[in-house]
């Protein structure tokens, strides 16, 4: 049976992990305080997740609703040390993702193919290879550490250069590197990889700044392996009132790489097999509210919900003030 994690907050402010199953009320994880604290202990065990859950026992009903609702759902996965985590993604990922791209990338003339849509066509071709070989490199991006990660219902951060602020409802793959370099997938997010597309627009060339904004993690963390077809719906509200709804589609039967492709172009570089090491990355989207010409204003809430998951993701957007660093010489 599928199990979802959580990391919560008691009423008292200690940090705990709840796991729910379908048809269960979630409960705490009893001697549990992190989801990593258990993904290390079953590394180390040569064991699972789930079989860690277990051994550990299952304390008290937690209301999800009312954590979520009182702010005290965290992130689903952390890191003590915010330095060794990596928030990286891929784009041009999903069956619909070209238009969207296409749109912000074409060139002038129409015959001639835009990057993005060249980039795409690569995936169509190449990014489910036969037979567990490797197949074609995806789009990737870097977009941050840990200080990155934005927890469910709590502001999304925009600084105030940015020309734009957008989401972007997808799913991300959460994973921790063992000792001898292996990695391990804990689970599946849902996320919003908040990005500022009106800089992606004036060129492509800006996708990199464009990414190093802040991302919304969905409250659960899902173990084990998703179904392939997932329907989500993504949606700004504005006090209260929804001014932008659309459905999205994700999961391996509406992308074009498999997901095992887009891991290993990822953790192909030692870099990104440092042992404990934490990463998130995200896996694209074919959904935004910008290409159907909506603009976010501060104190709209992005909201993203897909079965199988249980809980919406939901942040409220909200500009802040970037300091002024002047760089001085020594």
């Amino acid at each position: 049976m599928p199990l979802r994690l959580l990391q919560i907050l008691g009423p008292t402010g200690e940090r705990m992990v709840a796991a729910a199953t379908d048809g269960g009320a979630a409960r705490r994880v009893i001697g549990a305080a992190s989801v990593l604290a258990l993904a290390k202990a079953a590394i180390a065990a040569k064991s699972t997740l789930a079989a860690m859950v277990d051994a550990a026992g299952r304390g008290e009903e937690i209301d999800l609703q009312d954590a979520l609702r009182g702010g005290r759902v965290l992130a689903p996965v952390d890191h003590p040390d915010t330095a060794r985590v990596f928030l990286t993604g891929t784009g041009l990922t999903h069956l619909g993702s070209a238009d969207a791209r296409d749109k912000m990338h074409a060139k002038a003339h129409s015959a001639d193919a835009s990057d993005s849509m060249k980039m795409f066509r690569l995936g169509l071709e190449g990014g489910k290879p036969p037979g567990g070989q490797t197949g074609v490199q995806p789009e990737w991006f870097y977009k941050g550490d840990g200080r990155s990660i934005v927890a469910p219902e709590q502001p999304l951060p925009s600084p105030d250069f940015a020309l734009d602020g957008g989401e972007e409802p997808e799913l991300a793959g959460i994973y921790t590197i063992a000792a001898d370099g292996t990695p391990f997938r804990l689970g599946f997010t849902l996320a919003n990889e908040f990005s500022d597309h009106v800089l992606e627009r004036s060129n492509y060339l800006y996708l990199a700044h464009s990414k190093l904004r802040p991302a919304a993690l969905g409250p659960e963390l899902w173990v084990g392996d998703l179904p392939a077809d997932i329907r989500g719906t993504a949606r700004i509200t504005r006090n209260g009132t929804a001014i932008w709804s659309k459905p999205f589609l994700t999961g391996e039967a509406n992308m074009s790489h498999h997901l095992r492709n887009l891991e290993h172009h990822h953790f192909k570089y030692a870099l990104f097999r440092r042992p404990d090491d934490l990463h998130v990355h995200f896996f694209g989207t074919a959904t935004l509210s910008f290409t159907d010409g909506v603009k976010a204003q501060d104190g709209d809430v992005f909201e993203i919900e897909a079965p199988p998951f249980s809980l919406p993701l939901r942040n409220p957007l909200q500009t802040v003030r970037a300091p002024t660093t002047g760089v001085r010489s020594l």
